[in-house]
């Protein structure tokens, strides 16, 4: 896959290339390769095509005249994206903090989104994506507004956008100074916004209910199905930043974290341990979700029938979701949060 992507000479040759990308993962998935390499995998090839993407841009639009790189977000920068992932992304330039260099890399931003979007790979519906002038700064201009969310956290969506950025990498470009992400290692130094993500990562709660059943959509085209993402995958993933930071770690993959986390104590080591071993199981159920749902055609989503699992996956997946409940109620105890 890598190979077809750097031998596409212009975009119409790349979303040719782009199109292998889904039987791809469907040939792993049926190679019993394990669903976080999957991520991971599916995660480099989407590095590759980024790439090419900037490399085509340049082509058409020319060179800036600064040295500067492009940021994946989410989970493409945690390399943990799956089928159905947003493409996100932001710009960073090492130069003048200047307007017309910022629309020059504006532009530049615009055309790669484009051409993602042409090979398939939708930006963020929210607008976290290098085609927003919002999302499009100099080095300088970065370090200034990531400084200005952790000196006051409760200034308007400092807490997302934080959240955001700390999950950022370069895939494409020259560095010549800390990632945006690195700029958040001092987080330990600054307990309240530590407590506002803690919070934050409260914000979604696993779907157990009453005498410990699963709770499932009870209307609408999802009744009787589970959200394996915001009732399992974002649960995990806020814990994991907020733990990796508490611990000053900036690495943006969700499993580093929690094990950085676990040999710091930010985290309890068996609630660290109970979250590796949820992530991998609800990671897995979700790609094997949507690998079903590429077969037959379908739309992709993270809507699961649980009466669809084996009696010992559903077991399973309860135990994850207790764990993930039992941690959340454990930081909210030790940062004084109450829980609704």
């Amino acid at each position: 896959m890598r190979r077809l992507i750097a031998g596409a000479t212009r975009l119409p040759a790349l979303v040719a290339a782009a199109a292998h990308i889904r039987p791809m993962i469907v040939a792993l998935h049926d190679s019993r390769i394990a669903a976080t390499s999957i991520s991971a995998i599916y995660s480099v090839v989407l590095d590759a095509l980024t790439r090419r993407l900037v490399e085509l841009t340049l082509e058409d639009l020319g060179d800036p005249g600064f040295p500067f790189a492009l940021l994946a977000l989410g989970s493409h920068a945690r390399r943990e994206a799956v089928p159905n992932s947003d493409l996100d992304s932001a710009l960073v330039w090492y130069g003048p903090d200047d307007e017309d260099v910022r629309h020059r890399m504006h532009a530049i931003g615009t055309h790669v989104v484009g051409g993602a979007s042409a090979c398939g790979l939708h930006p963020d519906e929210h607008g976290v994506n290098a085609s927003d002038l919002r999302v499009v700064r100099s080095a300088q201009s970065w370090q200034r507004v990531a400084q200005g969310w952790m000196n006051d956290p409760t200034q308007e969506q400092a807490l997302i956008l934080v959240s955001v950025f700390v999950d950022s990498r370069p895939v494409w470009g020259i560095h010549a100074g800390p990632s945006v992400s690195e700029v958040f290692g001092v987080a330990p130094q600054h307990p309240v916004l530590l407590r506002l993500l803690a919070r934050f990562a409260l914000s979604y709660r696993p779907p157990t209910g009453f005498l410990r059943g699963l709770v499932v959509e009870h209307t609408g085209e999802r009744r009787g199905r589970l959200d394996l993402k915001h009732g399992g995958i974002i649960p995990i993933v806020d814990l994991a930043r907020w733990a990796g930071m508490s611990a000053g770690v900036t690495s943006t993959s969700t499993a580093e974290r929690l094990r950085a986390a676990r040999d710091a104590g930010t985290l309890p080591r068996a609630d660290a341990e109970s979250l590796l071993d949820a992530h991998e199981l609800i990671v897995g159920l979700r790609i094997e979700h949507q690998i079903g749902q590429i077969a037959r055609g379908e739309p992709l989503d993270d809507y699961i029938d649980p009466a669809q699992l084996s009696p010992l996956t559903r077991s399973y997946l309860k135990e994850s979701f207790r764990a993930i409940a039992s941690a959340q109620k454990r930081v909210a105890a030790e940062t004084q949060i109450g829980l609704r």
